[in-house]
């Protein structure tokens, strides 16, 4: 498949940027819960528009015990996919994957900064999403950047309501590896998660 083009559509829960509250069943959670081998890690994802360079979103996958992805007022989401007020579960490479391509299109692109911590820092950053509840309209970032405040290392981080400035802010931290992730396909959002619903359904 044409990885530009598996972003996700209709049946994924394109939900509007608001704080309606979603809460998984315990058993759900548990089936699709993904440890990932390797180190325990923050990943902070910007997605800046093509052509202004600007900061349109912000979202936190964490590696810990288990790794979850803080999507805040995001539109992100499938029925497969276990979901707990912008909290994430299952995240295996192919859900992460998705994820990126969902947002990355001809007029946006993703920029991607990963960065080790240690177990506990990785443990108290997916308390504190976990704990965080919905998040309001427009406010992504600005309870992104409260919760990385909290976390050892990152006390220097400033509550912002901007992307790009948390996204500069997050450059700081020592070894942090950033990448950007680009596609050329639609804009319209429900194409892309239309591709991504079939890529989900028929195992592709």
């Amino acid at each position: 498949m044409d990885r530009r083009k598996f972003i996700l559509t209709a049946p994924l829960a394109l939900a509007a940027c608001g704080a309606p509250r979603v809460w998984a069943p315990d058993e759900f959670v548990a089936a699709k819960a993904y440890s990932h081998p390797g180190p325990k890690s923050l990943t902070l994802f910007t997605m800046k528009n093509t052509g202004s360079d600007n900061g349109a979103h912000t979202g936190l996958m964490i590696n810990a015990s288990q790794r979850v992805l803080f999507d805040p007022a995001g539109t992100f989401g499938h029925p497969s996919i276990p979901e707990r007020n912008d909290v994430h579960f299952g995240i295996t490479p192919r859900i992460e994957q998705f994820y990126i391509s969902y947002h990355s299109r001809i007029t946006y692109y993703t920029l991607i900064q990963y960065v080790e911590v240690s177990p506990e820092t990785a443990e108290l950053a997916m308390r504190l999403v976990m704990e965080n509840g919905p998040t309001p309209k427009s406010l992504c970032t600005t309870h992104t950047s409260r919760i990385l405040a909290q976390l050892p290392g990152f006390g220097f981080i400033r509550t912002t309501i901007f992307p790009n400035n948390l996204a500069d802010q997050f450059a700081r931290v020592p070894g942090v590896q950033t990448s950007e992730y680009r596609e050329t396909d639609s804009d319209d959002k429900s194409v892309a998660a239309a591709q991504i619903d079939r890529a989900i359904r028929t195992g592709q």
